[in-house]
């Protein structure tokens, strides 16, 4: 969909990484909270504050820095830190990208952070095995038009000033995404965060044979905006435009995506349908929005073969995932052969999320996060990056992508002591089975 119509305003791009560093130094002022934190009528109080952390929202050209929770300067380089590390990750909450009871709400990274902290994951814990990058830059705006028209880019960015005038507008037609004054700056933050950790997982991955596995904790999400506009919440698509720079900038040609979130990634799947070099692979249930996805969208010119849709029936779980990703996306993924494996990693599988009615568990997002791991081990060198897409329970969301970083420490999952297997019903076994052999018909599997 086309963006809406605005009035042209006076350029905001220079501003662009001050303003977003800027609400991101302020989440982290005053939202990073300790196991007790509440979140109570859309403000996050903070009880506890973490000291000795800093944001540089003064710097637009810095380089790469972490966190490591150990004591030591912050704001050591980051290939100074990484050696150790298993899980490298960044956080863009974009607070100030927020609709009032809207699912896609800036409660959603929060409730990420706290859960590491509450399962003792995050670096205060870990030291040097589990890497914050603090300082990065945000995305340009020709990263962004490596996926999406220019138009586009800088309608949204002249969008701002309308926004700035009536708090939040519609940015997709009568759709549901919306925009405040600080979606753009906050999306080009989300995205460059995931651009930054493309580079660190390919630096390490040249020194070490077992390189961290990135997470980009960001908002607003990606895979649905399509290369003309917005969609489905979603503003810039962040995994794309990381594949993009990962080709463009490393040489990495051959990019593997696996979207696991329950509704298709139809903007991944658009921008790269005529590309033979990137291959997306997507697992979503049937019948959900938008309606697209569908078995016989494999691709187009040279990029036929290169486009996996596999749409599950409603009340599809962890069996069905497992025998997905062993006839599926293995075999897919070995005959691809890819440079870098790339996630969108969306939570709203999880059987007590609100918005479809798929039957994942906190288990199963750790068999995916620990088989994709191995996967990337085997095939690209380790290289992997994890992009966050849904996931609207903050409760399951939050737990699951704990369990996901304790299958990249390669500890044992905890997902027993959050999931009910009472809740569960019987997964339709036969129409999985339908499914799964209908695609590997239609791709040779």
């Amino acid at each position: 969909m086309e963006l809406l119509a605005v009035s042209f305003s006076s350029s905001l791009a220079g501003n662009a990484l001050f303003l977003a560093r800027q609400h991101l130094c302020k989440w982290k002022n005053h939202s990073r909270f300790d196991l007790e934190a509440k979140f109570v009528r859309n403000k996050i109080l903070n009880k506890s504050l973490r000291r000795g952390r800093r944001c540089l929202s003064e710097k637009t050209e810095a380089s790469i820095s972490c966190s490591t929770g150990t004591g030591e300067d912050p704001l050591i380089p980051v290939n100074q830190k990484l050696s150790d590390a298993r899980v490298i990750y960044a956080v863009a909450p974009a607070m100030g990208h927020n609709q009032e009871s809207h699912p896609e709400s800036h409660f959603r990274v929060p409730s990420i952070v706290n859960a590491l902290e509450k399962w003792e994951l995050s670096p205060k814990f870990r030291g040097l095995e589990v890497i914050e990058l603090e300082n990065f830059n945000a995305a340009s705006s020709n990263d962004i038009a490596s996926v999406h028209t220019r138009a586009y880019v800088s309608g949204l960015e002249k969008a701002m000033d309308q926004a700035s005038k009536q708090g939040i507008i519609l940015i997709e037609g009568s759709g549901p995404t919306y925009a405040t004054v600080d979606t753009f700056q906050e999306s080009l933050v989300a995205a460059g965060a995931g651009i930054a950790l493309i580079d660190a997982v390919v630096a390490e991955s040249k020194i070490s044979k077992s390189p961290p596995v990135g997470f980009a904790l960001i908002r607003p999400p990606g895979h649905h905006a399509i290369p003309k506009g917005p969609m489905g919440f979603c503003v810039f698509g962040n995994v794309a435009v990381a594949a993009r720079y990962a080709q463009r900038s490393h040489g990495l040609k051959r990019v593997f995506i696996i979207d696991f979130d329950v509704h298709h990634g139809n903007g991944t799947n658009d921008a790269f349908y005529d590309d033979p070099d990137i291959f997306f692979l997507s697992t979503h249930q049937d019948g959900s929005y938008p309606g697209t996805g569908k078995f016989e969208e494999v691709g187009h010119g040279d990029g036929e073969g290169t486009t996996l849709n596999l749409p599950l029936p409603g009340g599809s779980g962890d069996t069905a995932m497992r025998t997905v990703f062993d006839e599926i996306i293995v075999p897919c993924a070995q005959r691809f052969k890819p440079d870098i494996i790339l996630v969108s990693a969306g939570y709203d599988a999880h059987v007590l999320d609100p918005l479809a009615s798929l039957q994942f568990t906190t288990g199963t997002y750790y068999m995916l996060a620990s088989y994709i791991q191995q996967l990337a081990n085997d095939l690209c060198e380790g290289r992997c990056v994890f992009f966050l897409e849904g996931g609207y329970n903050l409760k399951s969301l939050s737990y699951s992508v704990a369990d996901s970083f304790r299958a990249f420490l390669g500890e044992p999952s905890l997902a027993s002591e959050f999931d009910n297997p009472a809740i569960l019903h019987e997964e339709p076994s036969t129409r999985v089975r339908q499914a799964i052999e209908r695609v590997k018909h239609i791709h040779s599997l």
